[in-house]
């Protein structure tokens, strides 16, 4: 069975490349370009893994990541993976803080991420 994955992002082309990457790995994707789109998405679906832009206009990923976490108990255990260009340590914290379980910096190696993504899903 495989994972399925929500990867939220404003940027068109790094929408696509991600779900090319994680469709060739043998994951189920889908994609969203705005926070509460990507609630709405939450809303109908179940999924094993969100990854989160920061930067995002109306709703950040933090707030994303914290709408999720209030949740039910399924969603207060999904596993989150904020994928952004913010690198500050005050920005680290914030994701730690609203429950994301790795922050990544772009840009990032697509085997470096794809490996993330496997040991974040299989929880090492």
């Amino acid at each position: 069975m495989s994972h399925k994955i929500l990867v939220v992002d404003d940027d068109i082309l790094v929408l696509e490349a991600l779900e090319e990457l994680l469709k060739s790995s043998g994951y189920e994707v889908r994609v969203a370009t705005r926070g509460q789109e990507a609630l709405e998405i939450l809303d109908q679906e179940h999924f094993d893994l969100l990854i989160l832009d920061v930067v995002m206009p109306k709703m950040t990923g933090f707030d994303v990541c914290c709408e999720v976490r209030k949740r039910d108990d399924e969603m207060r255990t999904v596993k989150i993976i904020m994928l952004t260009a913010k690198t500050d340590e005050r920005d680290v914290k914030t994701g730690e803080k609203y429950g994301c379980n790795l922050y990544l910096t772009k840009p990032i190696d697509p085997g470096r991420l794809k490996e993330l993504i496997r040991d974040t899903l299989e929880g090492t």
